[in-house]
């Protein structure tokens, strides 16, 4: 049987970690936790005039960088900014992500390209610019956030999914060809949290995450390494169980709690609209 990789330990306290789409939500919850740690923590987004705000909330550990993931040039932009501040990078979050709703064939072919740019270019860009300098150090460690969603069929996002599924892969893939220079990849999959992401949504209360509860576990792999994580964890196990099922069982249960409908109807939420904005000017550009 293989053993699992013996990694570096990385100790918080003074460590360097690099956060992107961290102005708000689940990147903003996990500075604070880094910070908490005794972390020093740089902060991308493309909202800088928030990101910024949110750094000066954090206190002096905290700097803030404008930063688009899905550009390779602006991701190591981002990556030396870090370095010039705090020195090599520890710990990388690849936080950053959008998730418009709507049906598939409904769905702008600009709206489906920014969620590519943004939720998988974002983590590939991130782990190219940061993974060979933690290669010639023989350490370091990668967390790509990724999404329940990247593990079960989610009617009414269909392009999210599909990002998804691709960074678990992505996550899982690279773990493999890293390990051996002393170098882990976690992937984390977190279940509907209560952020601008997830408004609109019927949130269960069975399955409703704070922001805090993702940034607990995020700064949970350094320690452990754990290759995949899913919030809250008995739901990946009943995703697991259940992806064992034949199609039409499956087809059936997401009937019965009405999947298709949620995605196709949450976007009519007012509470989405602020949020649904943002992503219309990204696609859009104005």
């Amino acid at each position: 049987m293989a053993r699992t990789p013996k990694y570096p330990s990385i100790q918080l306290q003074g460590a360097t970690v690099a956060i992107t789409g961290a102005a708000r939500g689940i990147g903003r919850a996990t500075a604070e936790a880094f910070l908490a740690a005794g972390a020093n923590v740089v902060i991308g987004d493309r909202d800088i005039a928030i990101a910024e705000e949110t750094a000066t909330a954090l206190g002096s550990r905290c700097r803030a960088v404008a930063l688009d993931v899905g550009s390779r040039s602006d991701f190591d932009a981002f990556i030396r900014a870090t370095e010039d501040a705090f020195g090599p990078i520890d710990v990388l979050v690849n936080n950053a992500g959008i998730m418009p709703l709507g049906l598939f064939v409904d769905e702008s072919d600009k709206l489906t390209a920014a969620q590519i740019n943004v939720n998988l270019w974002g983590p590939i860009n991130g782990m190219r610019s940061v993974l060979p300098q933690m290669i010639t150090a023989k350490r370091g460690h990668v967390v790509n956030v990724a999404s329940l969603a990247g593990k079960t069929p989610t009617p009414g996002a269909a392009t999210y999914s599909a990002t998804k599924h691709a960074v678990v892969g992505l996550s899982l893939t690279v773990r493999d060809e890293v390990a051996a220079h002393g170098v882990s990849v976690s992937v984390v999959c977190p279940s509907l949290v209560n952020t601008e992401l997830g408004s609109g949504l019927p949130i269960p209360a069975s399955v409703s995450l704070e922001p805090s509860a993702i940034a607990a576990e995020i700064v949970a792999t350094v320690r452990t390494r754990r290759a995949q994580t899913v919030i809250p964890r008995w739901l990946g196990a009943a995703v697991d169980t259940a992806n064992l099922l034949p199609s039409g069982i499956q087809e059936r249960a997401r009937k019965l709690v009405k999947a298709n409908e949620v995605g196709a109807t949450a976007n009519s939420d007012p509470a989405r609209e602020s949020y649904l904005r943002r992503i219309d000017e990204q696609v859009t550009g104005s």
